[in-house]
């Protein structure tokens, strides 16, 4: 995984990424290509949000626009807590750095 940028569009739009990378790797059972429709949309969000907040058109947007996007990493936390790694030991550890950055 990449070195977390200061900036938080940029993190976020990282972290986006990753999770995208992240979920090519992933068994294809009929739970998990669910369950990743879902993360996916959720961490998209999360980077769309943190952009919509820097230009919001004045606190109280900019403020709400910061809430929706923990509310997405909160739920991409519960998405990847979900997933089924199978047996693949990096895959585990992946999915557990991921839900790490989502919480911070």
């Amino acid at each position: 995984m990449a070195e977390k940028p200061k900036d938080l569009e940029e993190r976020t739009a990282v972290f986006a990424a990753d999770i995208r990378q992240f979920v090519r790797k992933l068994p294809r059972t009929i739970s998990n290509i669910e369950d990743v429709k879902q993360l996916v949309r959720s961490s998209g969000s999360i980077a769309a949000n943190c952009i919509e907040a820097n230009e919001a058109l004045g606190g109280k947007d900019r403020v709400m626009r910061f809430k929706t996007a923990r509310k997405e990493a909160k739920e991409s936390q519960l998405w990847l807590r979900l997933l089924g790694t199978g047996e693949a030991e990096p895959l585990q550890s992946q999915r557990q750095a991921l839900w790490q950055e989502a919480m911070n």
